[in-house]
C-alpha cells in the first residue's frame, strides 16, 4: 500500500477488519518463509529493527542484523519465539543488512540460507548450518559461489532434488547483474540500469543445488515469466512482472512460482511444468497490505495451504517494522489461487 496514503488510515478499524492477527508482536517480523518440518511448523522471517535510517528507494531503513526462528505445533496453536538463530556478527563475509531468508531441511541437518550485503556494499547468498530446525546456525565462511541478489527460498522437488529460487530489482541490485557481473557505475539509484518499459522485464533468478546444499550445481539461470500470449512479461508491466520475494510451491503436478511487485504491492503467480520455467502469468494471490513491502512463502499443513505474509498494521504503517501473519488459500477446479483481500 502506498506510503501517502498510511496517514489516513484508522488503524483500529483496519486491525478489526484484517483477516489475519500478526503471529508474535514482542518483536518485529517480516519476509516468513514457512516449512512443516516433522509434523511442525517453522517459520524463518527476517527481524525487523528501528536503526535510525533515512527511507529511500535502496531499503537502506532495512537494517536487520540477526533472525530469530518461530514455530507452532498447529496452524491455530501459538507461535513461539526461539530466539536468535544466526546474527551477522557470526558471518565472516557479512557487514549488514540480513535480509529475508529461507531454510530447509536434508538428512536431519537444517540449513539456513540468506542475503546480507559484504564489506564491498553487494549483495551475496550465505548458508548457516545447525542440528535443530530452530538453529543455533553456524555460517559458512564465504557465500555461495556466484550468488547475487537477494531473497532466496529453496524448493525441494518431489525427487529429492533442491532448487535456489532468488533475486530482487531497486535495493536488491539485480538490475546492476545484467552483463554477469556487479556493475558498480553510478548513479546508485534504483531506477539504473533497468531495462527500458517495453523491453523484456528482469528474470529471477534458479540454480539447482548441490547435494550438500552449499552450493550451486550451475550457473544460475533466468527463470522466465511469460504473459498470456507467451511473450515475456515487459519491464513497464510493473502489476505483473517480478520485483523480489521469489516463492516456489508445487500443486497436483504443477509448480507455481510466486512473487511480489514491489512497486505495486501485489503478490501475484505464475504456473509451469518444470522448476526451471518457462512460467505463465495467472493471477494475483495477495491484494496489497499497509506498508510498502508485500513478501510471502505459502506452505501445505495437514492437507490445506496457507499463505505466510506481513503488514505493518501493528506498528501503525511504519514500513520497515512488520509483522508476520498467515491466512489459507484455496484454489479453483483449474488450480487457480482465488485472491486474498487482507483486510475485509
Amino acid at each position: 500500500m502506498p506510503e501517502d496514503s498510511i496517514e489516513h488510515i484508522d488503524f483500529k478499524d483496519l486491525n478489526e477488519r484484517a483477516i489475519s492477527q500478526p503471529l508474535v508482536k514482542h518483536i518485529y517480523t517480516a519476509d516468513p518463509s514457512a516449512h512443516v518440518f516433522d509434523g511442525k511448523i517453522y517459520i524463518y522471517p527476517s527481524h525487523d529493527v528501528d536503526a535510525g535510517e533515512a527511507f529511500d528507494d535502496l531499503g537502506s531503513h532495512f537494517a536487520m542484523e540477526d533472525y530469530h526462528v518461530i514455530s507452532m505445533d498447529t496452524i491455530d496453536s501459538e507461535a513461539v519465539d526461539h530466539g536468535v538463530a544466526l546474527h551477522v556478527n557470526d558471518v565472516p563475509w557479512a557487514d549488514k543488512q540480513m535480509w529475508a531468508p529461507d531454510a530447509n531441511e536434508k538428512d536431519g541437518k537444517y540449513y539456513l540460507f540468506f542475503p546480507a550485503k559484504g564489506y564491498d556494499g553487494i549483495f551475496k547468498i550465505g548458508v548457516a548450518v545447525g542440528d535443530s530446525p530452530v538453529g543455533p546456525f553456524t555460517a559458512q565462511p564465504e557465500p555461495i559461489k556466484g550468488s547475487f541478489s537477494i531473497d532466496p527460498a529453496v524448493f525441494k522437488d518431489d525427487d529429492g532434488v533442491y532448487y535456489m529460487y532468488f533475486g530482487g530489482i531497486w535495493g536488491g541490485q539485480l538490475q546492476r547483474w545484467r552483463e554477469g557481473k556487479f556493475n558498480a557505475e553510478f548513479p546508485e539509484s534504483p531506477m539504473a540500469h533497468l531495462p527500458a518499459d517495453n523491453e523484456p522485464a528482469l528474470c529471477p533468478k534458479v540454480a539447482k543445488m548441490t547435494d550438500d546444499l552449499l552450493e550451486f550445481a550451475h550457473e544460475a539461470k533466468d527463470l522466465l515469466i511469460l504473459d498470456e500470449k507467451g511473450e515475456p512479461l515487459l519491464n513497464g508491466d510493473n502489476e505483473r512482472r517480478f520485483f523480489e520475494a521469489a516463492w516456489m510451491h508445487k500443486y497436483q503436478g504443477k509448480y507455481y512460482f510466486s512473487y511480489s511487485t514491489g512497486d505495486t504491492h501485489f503478490i501475484c503467480y505464475a504456473i509451469g511444468d518444470s522448476p526451471y520455467g518457462p512460467f505463465t502469468y495467472a493471477g494475483r494471490i495477495l491484494e496489497p497490505v499497509v506498508g510498502w513491502t508485500s513478501h510471502h512463502s505459502i506452505c501445505e499443513v495437514s492437507g490445506k495451504w496457507y499463505l505466510f505474509y506481513h503488514d505493518s498494521s501493528l506498528s501503525e504503517g511504519v514500513t520497515h517494522l512488520r509483522s508476520v501473519k498467515v491466512a489459507e488459500i484455496t484454489y479453483d477446479a483449474e488450480g487457480k489461487i482465488n485472491t486474498l483481500l487482507p483486510y475485509s
